[in-house]
């Protein structure tokens, strides 16, 4: 779903960069590239484009990321895109409420 947005300004996302050990696997597990490498260390790059998943608080190893996953509708997101695609069968009505 590359260009796919999420909600301006509402990420719950939450990086301490202190804790950071620059492994980069928040960087492999997301799918919509919200982090990107600062020197030896992560840092978010685009928020806006997390869905909160919980996919990089999920792997980070020393628990620098934080996410309240499952509250970004991310379903919603999902079922609306298909439905402007006029994919059948998946249901919903994509909004997030």
């Amino acid at each position: 779903m590359k260009g796919f947005r999420y909600l301006e300004g509402v990420a719950t996302l939450e990086l301490d960069q202190a804790l950071c050990i620059g492994c980069g696997r928040c960087l492999e597990v997301c799918p919509h590239q919200v982090f990107e490498m600062a020197g030896k260390r992560a840092r978010v790059a685009d928020r806006d484009a997390c869905m909160e998943c919980g996919a990089c608080a999920l792997n980070c190893p020393v628990a620098a990321l934080k996410v309240d996953a499952g509250v970004g509708c991310a379903t919603g997101l999902i079922n609306e895109w298909f439905r402007e695609r006029n994919i059948r069968g998946f249901g919903g009505s994509g909004s997030c409420g």
